[in-house]
């Protein structure tokens, strides 16, 4: 069983040591309205947003007696918990999966909680909570069938385009959309049928999909 957090980028995080229990809260909303003399009645709304919770910890070394992935991709505590804070302030969903399990929702991180414990130098407990995410949208059905025809959410980010100006090059714009000019292979591989094979022959008013 593993826990991982997936970003619309296609960035995973696999949690390396699983919590001993999860935590999932749903509730039933209600309107509650008084009705003159009769006193309060509850009117059963939708579902509210279930909040999923858990805790444990990020170790300093390695141990495969208990840690989830390998030793070359173990990460930092530090690099464990800056990536944990980058969902927190993300504005766009993330998947959040439990293998072997039917858990397997788009949620938002509603809070992430740090702990150093002294005696234990290195490892960072932390607790965390996810809250569920649905899309906000009117339900449309066909009038024959009844069938819904939403579709199905899709988490994916589209990728950025930018259209290339007079003096471009691959390097310079990665530097200036990606912030890394060593980057400018990706941005190739992504549009070699658009360039062709010479990465230098970029021309103005192609449009190039960024990484």
């Amino acid at each position: 069983m593993e826990f991982v957090l997936k970003s619309g980028k296609g960035k995973e995080f696999l949690f390396p040591v699983n919590p001993e229990e999860v935590t999932i809260s749903r509730q039933k909303g209600y309107e509650t309205a008084t009705v003159l003399t009769f006193g309060e009645f509850d009117f059963p709304q939708g579902d509210k947003i279930k909040e999923i919770s858990f805790s444990s910890f990020f170790p300093k070394a390695f141990d495969d007696s208990y840690c989830k992935g390998s030793k070359d991709t173990h990460p930092k505590p530090q690099t464990a918990m800056n990536m944990l804070n980058q969902f927190l302030v993300s504005q766009t969903p993330l998947q959040f999966i439990i293998t072997e399990t039917a858990v397997n929702v788009p949620v938002f991180v509603a809070s992430h909680q740090t702990t150093f414990r002294g005696g234990e130098n290195g490892d960072v407990y932390f607790d965390l909570t996810l809250r569920t995410w649905r899309e906000m949208k009117v339900a449309r059905t066909d009038s024959a069938t009844g069938i819904n025809k939403n579709p199905r959410v899709d988490l994916k980010e589209k990728n950025k385009s930018y259209t290339v100006k007079q003096g471009d090059s691959l390097s310079k714009i990665a530097k200036l959309e990606l912030g890394d000019s060593s980057k400018w292979s990706q941005i190739y591989k992504l549009n070699r049928q658009v360039i062709g094979n010479n990465p230098n022959a970029i021309r103005p008013g192609q449009k190039l999909v960024l990484p």
